[in-house]
């Protein structure tokens, strides 16, 4: 899901789905059952709410954008309470402290950098607190002497004072990731199921859907954020709402989203497929470059990227190239620059290629341009 590669690759339906209504008209704000206008919420909302046992949901262009719209609707003009440790940067100097400035809040930070009690947050509340937010860590881990706040607790807090609880999870589970030993990250349905009165995350992270950001809670609340004048800045265009449909629509049977969706699917291939995979490839490369190049296979590592489980070194298998007739600076250089770009990294005099993340359709016109490039040397 690395960023500046696009994140989460699409699914073969999501793809479909986004070419069906770029090329001809749809029902994007249309009700077929009146025959009347529509809204164009409701595409992905019940989609969501029955996914994670929220009353209702909205999604805008990005989680960002999200962050910004709910803190301007509950609290502009009001303050906002967050720990120390959770004002964090996601991600090009955008700031948890800059989102509260432009959304119109005045935040009050509560707590250590390491640790924040209940009762910081209960002290700082006053008769123009509006809003509890709680950012989750989800692009960086605290360790150590540390402490911070369920989200049940914050809600007992906030249902007690009057004020709403916002949790910015950030990556967008769906799913428990640990069955398939990845650390754990909170989901979305366990956040809603806490009590949280409004959840936000990304949809081209661990969601494994196109970019945007999805807000999920209280119906009241979600009523506020659809009459919000954000909330039209930042709607989705119908080719985004096609594709977090059916992303959304395949996470209703798990096993149908872990072999369809990609993201899923490179989190969750056990590394076991991959080394035979890796192995496999190794063996063609072989074939196709004889003695232009030393070529093997091994075990690695790799990271989820985008921010996403930030501590998790994933058990992976890549497949090597030492070239004998250019260095492997040339050789990555020369894969980088060619149609298509091909991105691999280079370590101990090899390049590598991760096939955790080398799709099964790619393997052939990757090995024929290294064939190629060796065979030109």
């Amino acid at each position: 899901m690395h960023t500046n590669l696009g994140r989460s690759l699409l699914s073969e339906r999501a793809v479909a789905a986004v070419a069906e209504v770029a090329g001809g008209y749809s029902t994007l704000e249309y009700d077929v059952a009146s025959g009347e206008r529509g809204s164009r919420h409701v595409h992905c909302e019940e989609m969501l709410c029955r996914l994670t046992g929220a009353e209702a949901a909205i999604a805008v262009n990005n989680n960002a954008s999200a962050v910004m719209m709910a803190i301007s609707a509950l609290s502009r003009g009001k303050e906002a309470i967050v720990s120390r440790g959770q004002l964090v940067e996601i991600g090009g100097s955008f700031r948890v402290p800059d989102i509260m400035a432009e959304s119109g809040a005045t935040m009050v930070e509560v707590g250590t950098t390491n640790k924040t009690h209940l009762r910081d947050y209960e002290n700082a509340i006053t008769e123009r607190t509006g809003l509890l937010l709680k950012v989750h860590s989800s692009n960086f881990r605290v360790i150590g002497f540390t402490q911070e706040i369920g989200v049940s607790d914050l809600v007992e807090l906030g249902d007690r004072t009057g004020v709403p609880v916002y949790e910015d999870q950030g990556s967008g589970v769906l799913v428990d990731l640990r069955r398939w030993g990845l650390p754990y990250e909170p989901t979305v349905g366990e956040s809603i199921a806490a009590g949280a009165h409004l959840v936000s995350c990304s949809g081209d992270k661990l969601l494994g859907g196109p970019q945007a950001g999805i807000l999920l809670g209280r119906k009241e609340i979600i009523d506020r954020l659809k009459k919000h004048p954000l909330a039209r800045v930042l709607r989705l265009d119908k080719m985004t709402l096609a594709a977090l449909e059916v992303t959304l629509r395949t996470y209703l049977d798990e096993d149908r989203a872990l072999a369809e969706i990609p993201t899923l699917r490179m989190l969750t291939t056990p590394v076991e497929e991959i080394r035979a995979r890796a192995d496999s490839f190794a063996d063609r490369l072989r074939t196709a470059c004889g003695d232009t190049a030393e070529i093997g296979a091994a075990d690695d590592v790799g990271r989820a990227g985008g921010g996403a489980l930030p501590m998790a070194d994933i058990p992976s298998a890549v497949a090597s190239v030492a070239p004998r007739g250019m260095n492997e600076v040339e050789l990555e250089k020369r894969l980088r620059l060619g149609e298509p770009t091909i991105v691999a990294r280079i370590k101990g005099g090899r390049l590598l290629f991760d096939m955790r993340t080398l799709q099964l359709a790619e393997e052939s016109l990757v090995i024929g341009r290294i064939a190629a490039i060796l065979g030109g040397a």
